[in-house]
């Protein structure tokens, strides 16, 4: 039994990396600042886990032994980051370094949260993991982007400078049950306005991709990670593309929706394709992602309805 420190556990990857977790039998150090987390989230396990309230940007008072560090804590939707910009580059770059600092002091395994963001508006697709991106670093994304390729820089360094057991996972939109309706995510919008019978609003002419991951396949390639010893950073997503239009129709099928679909202008640096290559993930981690999306779509639907 690993004793296994998850930061921003009230998240929507967060909470469920701890049920995870608790399902195979580690014991769960909790830590989340409610920033964008949800106590909600955690409701149902909240009394089979440690639960420590405080910004990891402040500190990382964590007693006792530690056998691995998971460091999800960051805003993580586009409004999320937009609306606390300063919080998100300081968990990235001061909390990563605190959490980095925990694993070190107990030489823990260490997983940072990374994302398919650091590939920017890839002008290759898919995008392995030895593409380097095509990022704004002063644009209105760039509190994400940049943060989360500092953070990148910040575990990589520490692990060839002092031997820090390190992973970096890269990941691509995720969905599923704790995905907050007001979230800001667009499988979260288009759900939300098709079952309220609202028009679905997409963003440009809606050709632009995206890959769409389940939470229960990316939490296990995550876990997976966690007991490998890759150091390098893996995607782990769905390589399905599918263009936003599509995913807004697809949406409307599943919710059977009368619900109309609305086009608003694009905003700033958002990209244009987005699709992993999981080469890595499948020839290292022996992972595959198993959920289809109309499958899953179903289900989050299903988790919505029951709490609408």
């Amino acid at each position: 039994m690993r004793r296994v420190v998850v930061t921003g556990a009230a998240g929507f990857l967060g909470s469920n990396l701890c049920r995870g977790l608790l399902q195979r039998g580690d014991r769960v150090v909790g830590v989340d600042n409610f920033l964008t987390g949800s106590r909600e989230n955690l409701a149902d396990v909240l009394d089979q886990i440690e639960f420590h309230e405080l910004d990891v940007a402040a500190g990382l008072p964590i007693p006792g032994t530690v056998d691995a560090i998971l460091h999800f804590a960051s805003p993580a939707s586009p409004p999320r980051y937009l609306e606390h910009p300063v919080e998100t580059l300081e968990v990235n770059s001061i909390g990563t370094r605190h959490a980095l600092d925990l694993a070190a002091a107990n030489n823990a395994r260490f997983l940072l949260a990374s994302t398919s963001e650091v590939y920017g508006d890839p002008l290759v697709t898919p995008q392995s993991e030895t593409y380097w991106g095509n990022v704004n670093p002063i644009g209105m994304r760039s509190c994400y982007d940049e943060a989360k390729r500092f953070a990148e820089a910040l575990t990589m360094a520490m692990h060839r400078t002092r031997a820090t057991n390190t992973a970096i996972v890269r990941i691509f939109n995720t969905y599923g049950p704790r995905l907050q309706a007001g979230d800001g995510r667009v499988v979260s919008n288009f759900l939300m306005q098709a079952l309220r019978e609202q028009p679905l609003t997409v963003y440009g002419d809606g050709s632009q991709t995206r890959s769409y991951c389940y939470v229960d396949d990316e939490v296990r390639g995550i876990l997976a990670l966690l007991d490998s010893e890759l150091h390098e950073p893996v995607n782990i997503g769905n390589p399905s593309e599918f263009t936003v239009l599509e995913l807004a129709e697809l949406v409307i099928e599943v919710t059977g929706s009368s619900s109309s679909i609305t086009f608003e202008a694009l905003p700033d640096d958002d990209p244009t394709q987005r699709r992993p290559d999981i080469t890595r993930a499948v020839e290292l981690l022996g992972w595959t992602p198993e959920v289809e999306l109309v499958q899953g779509l179903e289900l989050l639907r299903d988790w919505y309805l029951e709490r609408m």
